[in-house]
C-alpha cells in the first residue's frame, strides 16, 4: 500500500501511543515523517528507529504545539529537511479529568493552551504553509457525544476543535486542502489505562459494540485512509472512531 507516496506528514505527539501508531502507518504508506514531541524524545527516537528499520524515513523534531514560536519552527525545520508538508495530523493533547467545581485555573488554562492553542497555532502554520492538496486530520474525543462528569473542561476543549475544523475546511478549500476530526473512544494506550481500575476500563469497553476497547492500529488506519488522496470529497467533518460507542 503506497497511497501517501512522495508525501511528507507532520504528526504532533507522536512519540508514543496513538501518535507513534500514526506516525508508522503513514510511513507504511509511503510518506516520510515528521515525529513531533514536547519531552519524551526518547520514544520518540524509538518511532523514528521503528520507521527505518522497516524502509521508511523519519526524523523526530521537538516542539510545544502550545508555544507559537515553537510550532513556527517546527514547520521551518521539517520543510527545510523534506521540502514539504502534505499532510498535518494534530495528535497532541492532554486530559485533567476533575469535577467542574475542583477544576483549578491551571487545570483550565493548561488544557485550552495545548489542546485549542496548539491546535489554532498548527492551523495557522498550515494556512499557507502546507502544500496545496494537502490533509489535516484533528483529533477530538468522543467525549463530547457525552455527558461524563469531570471531563466539562476536556469536552469544551475539544468542542473548539470541532467547531475551527469546520470552519478552517472552508478556508483552505480553495487550495485543494482537506480539513476534518476524528473522535476516538477508549483506546488501549498507557495514557488512557493508567491508574484505572480493571473494572473502569472494563465498564468502559462494554459501552460500544464490539465489547473491547479500541486499539492504537484502529485510529491510525483510519488516519491514513484521511490522509490519501481517496477521501478528497470528506472535508470539514467529525468522525467517530469509537466502534458504536456513540
Amino acid at each position: 500500500m503506497n497511497s501517501l507516496q512522495n508525501k511528507v506528514a507532520l504528526v504532533t505527539g507522536a512519540s508514543r501511543g496513538i501518535g507513534a501508531a500514526i506516525a508508522i502507518h503513514l510511513a507504511q504508506a509511503g510518506a516520510r515523517v515528521i515525529v513531533n514531541y514536547t519531552s519524551g524524545e526518547e520514544a520518540a527516537q524509538q518511532t523514528v528507529a521503528a520507521i527505518r528499520s522497516a524502509g521508511g524515513d523519519a526524523i523526530a523534531l521537538q516542539a510545544d504545539v502550545a508555544n507559537p514560536q515553537q510550532v513556527k519552527a517546527l514547520f521551518d525545520d521539517a520543510i527545510a529537511h523534506f521540502g514539504r508538508i502534505d499532510v498535518l495530523v494534530n495528535n497532541a493533547g492532554i486530559m485533567i479529568t476533575k469535577l467542574l467545581k475542583d477544576t483549578t485555573d491551571e487545570d483550565f488554562t493548561r488544557q485550552f493552551e495545548v489542546n485549542v492553542r496548539g491546535t489554532f497555532n498548527t492551523l495557522r502554520e498550515a494556512a499557507t504553509r502546507l502544500a496545496d492538496g494537502g490533509s489535516i486530520i484533528n483529533f477530538s474525543s468522543t467525549t463530547t457525544r457525552l455527558m461524563m462528569p469531570t471531563y466539562a473542561t476536556y469536552v469544551a476543549t475539544k468542542g473548539a476543535v470541532e467547531q475551527m475544523t469546520r470552519v478552517f475546511a472552508k478556508e483552505v478549500g480553495a487550495r485543494g486542502i482537506n480539513v476534518n476530526a476524528v473522535l476516538p473512544g477508549p483506546t488501549n494506550t498507557e495514557l488512557f489505562t493508567k491508574g484505572k481500575p480493571q473494572e473502569l476500563i472494563d465498564r468502559l469497553a462494554s459501552l460500544n459494540a464490539f465489547n473491547r476497547l479500541g486499539e492504537p492500529d484502529d485510529i491510525a488506519k483510519t488516519i491514513t485512509f484521511l490522509a490519501s488522496d481517496d477521501a478528497k470529497w470528506i472535508s470539514g467533518q467529525t468522525i467517530g472512531l469509537n466502534g458504536a460507542m456513540a
